[in-house]
């Protein structure tokens, strides 16, 4: 949260202060107000990552109606606000009241510090998850057509997990130059989305992003598609035509796949990025273009150059930096993050009342090998939200069996792949978190652990 800013409002200083001393040491910046009839200005000129709202103020004190109705003025202003709510006289009713008319979270006065940073760490976190808005350079406004703050932060996007934080990290560093980018790693790590986070947070994002998938392309399509055609050049060119480095031009082409080109398509590509411009098909006049270019693959191109299936000096020319996106299996805690954002989208697309994930089941999906990486885990969980009953209580959560994985069981295997005795404990508290469907006190009772043993393990394995 270091680089969040938030606002709280409350009619009683001291609250004010209490709470803004706690979140200070936390976040970049807190801002305090204590009339409500401030918060159409403070949030048409400013743009907060969470807002903590009491919900009685001195004209009604306890009933929580002023709350709601300034809950309801801020989402008219900004339907992506995160709004948490708090009040001295909560209740579990009022707490439902809040999360159905569009509040984050709800905390109850006087607050737990360590809970009420949880609270405002989801709130800011899952906005960046849930938003599009991802800061801009110059005090640029985006499509939405609000100003957003000057300073770039990758952290803004929606690449979840902390084993992609030093991904993130090169981004920022890269994402501003020109540089060649070169994406490695397995089909469903998120490629492209590193893509795109390269050129929003660069000096082209006002400008064209350009996906191609070249491995798709076809000898006859290759140069029509990326370098476009006149009219007349072939069969069905009735018109001139662009190609998709033209449509480029000024911003960032990625070209997917790019392992999969034939040697006369690498040749040609080469060409183009050499002499910086592009000749239609059929037409002898150069155009000159200025793309930034990132490529990506699969494929292990240095060994494909030593195979002679790939030029090395195209190589050179298009890495630059390379980035390497680990396979989620290497990524063991950030499948709950994932899963949990993937969840949320899917239960607010579907109207489904599921909101989370037993801890059974993020035991098992933790064993599972994941082939098809993030991709493969986002079509499981929007699968498993779409088959859950629509008349579902709210706060139900998935359990293995509403879960189908790739291989088709509902559960992974539970064979430990190492004899090392860490993998095997690990194993063992999984198998018995699934067979006790999350229940610590039975888990404990059969592993012969204390509770507190068990929650020790829980947190060494990052289960």
């Amino acid at each position: 949260m270091q680089d969040a800013k938030l606002l709280l409002v409350d009619d009683d200083p001291d609250v004010l202060l209490a709470a803004r001393l706690l979140l200070k040491r936390h976040v970049a910046s807190v801002d305090i107000e204590k009339n409500p009839e401030k918060l159409p200005f403070l949030l048409n000129n400013n743009r907060y990552d969470a807002i903590v709202l009491d919900m009685n103020f001195q004209r009604d004190v306890s009933s929580g109606r002023e709350g709601f109705a300034w809950l309801e003025r801020i989402l008219d202003i900004n339907p992506k606000a995160r709004v948490v709510l708090f009040t001295a006289y909560g209740d579990v009713e009022m707490a439902v009241r809040a999360i159905k008319a569009g509040a984050v979270d709800f905390v109850l006065k006087p607050w737990q510090n360590d809970k009420f940073l949880d609270t405002i760490r989801n709130a800011v976190e899952g906005g960046r998850v849930d938003g599009d808005e991802l800061t801009s350079s110059n005090g640029k406004k985006e499509k939405n057509g609000k100003e957003v703050s000057d300073k770039k932060s990758a952290k803004q996007t929606n690449i979840i997990g902390s084993a992609m934080r030093p991904i993130l990290e090169t981004v920022e560093q890269v994402a501003p130059t020109d540089a060649n980018v070169l994406i490695l790693g397995e089909n469903g790590t998120g490629k492209d989305l590193v893509a795109r986070a390269i050129h929003e947070h660069s000096d082209r994002s006002d400008k064209p992003f350009v996906s191609v998938d070249v491995g798709a392309l076809t000898e006859s399509l290759f140069e029509s598609e990326l370098f476009g055609h006149v009219k007349g050049a072939f069969t069905d060119a009735r018109d001139d035509r662009a190609g998709r480095f033209e449509e480029a031009n000024g911003g960032t082409i990625f070209l997917d796949e790019i392992g999969n080109l034939s040697p006369a398509q690498q040749a040609r590509l080469l060409t183009v990025l050499q002499q910086r411009q592009v000749t239609r098909v059929g037409s002898n006049k150069a155009r000159p273009i200025d793309v930034r270019l990132i490529c990506a693959t699969n494929a292990d191109l240095n060994e494909r150059v030593a195979e002679r299936q790939f030029r090395q000096d195209l190589l050179y020319r298009i890495n630059t930096i390379e980035l390497h996106l680990p396979p989620l299996r290497e990524r063991p805690t950030d499948i709950g993050p994932l899963a949990e954002f993937f969840l949320k989208k899917y239960a607010r697309q579907y109207n489904r009342s599921v909101s989370g994930l037993s801890p059974a089941l993020l035991a098992e999906m933790k064993q599972y090998r994941w082939p098809g990486n993030v991709r493969e885990l986002q079509h499981a969980v929007e699968r498993a939200v779409i088959l859950a009953r629509p008349e579902l209580a709210q706060g139900t959560l998935l359990e293995p069996t509403n879960f189908v994985f790739k291989n088709g069981s509902t559960a992974a295997s539970p064979v430990s792949e190492t004899l090392q005795l860490e993998d095997m404990e690990r194993q063992l508290i999984q198998q018995a978190m699934q067979k006790h469907r999350g229940s610590i006190t039975d888990v404990a009772r059969e592993l012969g652990l204390s509770r507190q043993a068990l929650y020790r393990r829980l947190e060494k394995f990052g289960l």
